[in-house]
Protein backbone atom coordinates (compact mmCIF):
# COMPACT_ATOMS: atom_id res chain seq x y z
CA UNK A 1 0.00 0.00 0.00
CA UNK A 2 1.45 3.37 -0.94
CA UNK A 3 1.26 6.42 1.25
CA UNK A 4 -0.63 8.30 -1.46
CA UNK A 5 -3.54 5.92 -0.92
CA UNK A 6 -3.82 7.11 2.67
CA UNK A 7 -3.66 10.85 2.07
CA UNK A 8 -6.73 12.59 3.43
CA UNK A 9 -9.10 13.55 0.64
CA UNK A 10 -11.20 16.67 0.57
CA UNK A 11 -14.40 15.21 -0.84
CA UNK A 12 -16.04 18.65 -0.88
CA UNK A 13 -13.64 19.56 -3.70
CA UNK A 14 -14.34 16.36 -5.65
CA UNK A 15 -17.47 15.60 -7.59
CA UNK A 16 -19.24 12.45 -6.42
CA UNK A 17 -22.36 10.81 -7.72
CA UNK A 18 -24.34 7.65 -7.12
CA UNK A 19 -23.19 4.94 -9.48
CA UNK A 20 -25.67 3.31 -11.83
CA UNK A 21 -26.73 -0.29 -11.20
CA UNK A 22 -24.50 -1.40 -14.08
CA UNK A 23 -21.50 0.44 -12.61
CA UNK A 24 -22.13 -1.06 -9.17
CA UNK A 25 -22.29 -4.60 -10.58
CA UNK A 26 -19.11 -4.03 -12.64
CA UNK A 27 -17.23 -2.71 -9.61
CA UNK A 28 -18.50 -5.51 -7.35
CA UNK A 29 -17.09 -8.05 -9.79
CA UNK A 30 -13.61 -6.61 -9.12
CA UNK A 31 -13.82 -7.21 -5.36
CA UNK A 32 -13.78 -10.56 -3.60
CA UNK A 33 -16.45 -11.29 -0.99
CA UNK A 34 -18.39 -8.02 -1.27
CA UNK A 35 -22.14 -8.08 -1.98
CA UNK A 36 -25.02 -5.70 -2.46
CA UNK A 37 -27.20 -5.06 0.59
CA UNK A 38 -30.39 -3.07 1.15
CA UNK A 39 -32.31 -0.97 -1.35
CA UNK A 40 -33.20 2.61 -2.18
CA UNK A 41 -31.31 5.16 -0.06
CA UNK A 42 -30.29 2.23 2.18
CA UNK A 43 -28.35 0.40 -0.54
CA UNK A 44 -24.75 -0.47 0.33
CA UNK A 45 -21.93 -2.84 -0.38
CA UNK A 46 -21.14 -5.21 2.46
CA UNK A 47 -18.50 -7.73 3.48
CA UNK A 48 -17.88 -9.90 6.53
CA UNK A 49 -14.24 -10.22 7.58
CA UNK A 50 -13.50 -13.25 9.79
CA UNK A 51 -10.72 -13.56 12.36
CA UNK A 52 -9.40 -16.09 14.86
CA UNK A 53 -10.30 -14.07 17.95
CA UNK A 54 -11.43 -10.76 19.40
CA UNK A 55 -7.93 -9.27 19.47
CA UNK A 56 -7.49 -9.80 15.71
CA UNK A 57 -10.97 -8.42 15.05
CA UNK A 58 -10.31 -5.25 17.05
CA UNK A 59 -6.88 -4.84 15.44
CA UNK A 60 -8.58 -4.89 12.04
CA UNK A 61 -11.25 -2.43 13.21
CA UNK A 62 -8.57 -0.01 14.45
CA UNK A 63 -6.63 -0.21 11.17
CA UNK A 64 -9.86 0.20 9.20
CA UNK A 65 -10.75 3.28 11.27
CA UNK A 66 -7.37 4.83 10.44
CA UNK A 67 -7.85 4.26 6.70
CA UNK A 68 -11.49 5.40 6.75
CA UNK A 69 -10.62 8.59 8.59
CA UNK A 70 -7.80 9.36 6.13
CA UNK A 71 -10.34 8.92 3.31
CA UNK A 72 -12.96 10.99 5.17
CA UNK A 73 -15.40 8.13 4.64
CA UNK A 74 -17.12 6.37 7.50
CA UNK A 75 -18.47 2.82 7.09
CA UNK A 76 -21.06 1.19 9.30
CA UNK A 77 -19.42 -1.56 11.33
CA UNK A 78 -20.89 -4.48 13.22
CA UNK A 79 -18.14 -5.85 15.47
CA UNK A 80 -18.27 -9.33 16.99
CA UNK A 81 -15.83 -11.68 18.72
CA UNK A 82 -14.35 -13.19 15.55
CA UNK A 83 -15.77 -11.10 12.72
CA UNK A 84 -16.54 -7.59 11.55
CA UNK A 85 -19.27 -6.74 9.07
CA UNK A 86 -18.41 -3.65 7.02
CA UNK A 87 -21.13 -1.75 5.18
CA UNK A 88 -20.32 1.10 2.78
CA UNK A 89 -22.49 3.66 1.06
CA UNK A 90 -22.27 7.38 0.41
CA UNK A 91 -24.94 9.27 2.30
CA UNK A 92 -24.56 12.56 0.46
CA UNK A 93 -25.35 10.92 -2.91
CA UNK A 94 -28.02 8.58 -1.50
CA UNK A 95 -26.37 5.53 -2.97
CA UNK A 96 -23.08 3.85 -3.73
CA UNK A 97 -20.24 5.92 -5.15
CA UNK A 98 -16.74 5.17 -6.41
CA UNK A 99 -15.54 6.25 -2.95
CA UNK A 100 -17.16 3.14 -1.48
CA UNK A 101 -15.29 0.86 -3.86
CA UNK A 102 -12.01 2.68 -3.28
CA UNK A 103 -12.38 2.21 0.48
CA UNK A 104 -13.45 -1.44 0.07
CA UNK A 105 -10.24 -2.18 -1.85
CA UNK A 106 -8.17 -0.47 0.83
CA UNK A 107 -9.91 -2.44 3.60
CA UNK A 108 -9.23 -5.67 1.70
CA UNK A 109 -5.56 -4.67 1.49
CA UNK A 110 -5.41 -4.56 5.29
CA UNK A 111 -6.04 -8.30 5.56
CA UNK A 112 -3.81 -9.11 2.59
CA UNK A 113 -0.70 -7.86 4.42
Amino acid sequence: MTTTMLKKKDWSALSRRALTATEVVANLAKLEGWSLSGDGANVAIEKTYRFANYYETISFVNALAFVANAQDHHPDLSVHYNRCVVRLNTHDVNGISSTDFECAAQFDALVAL
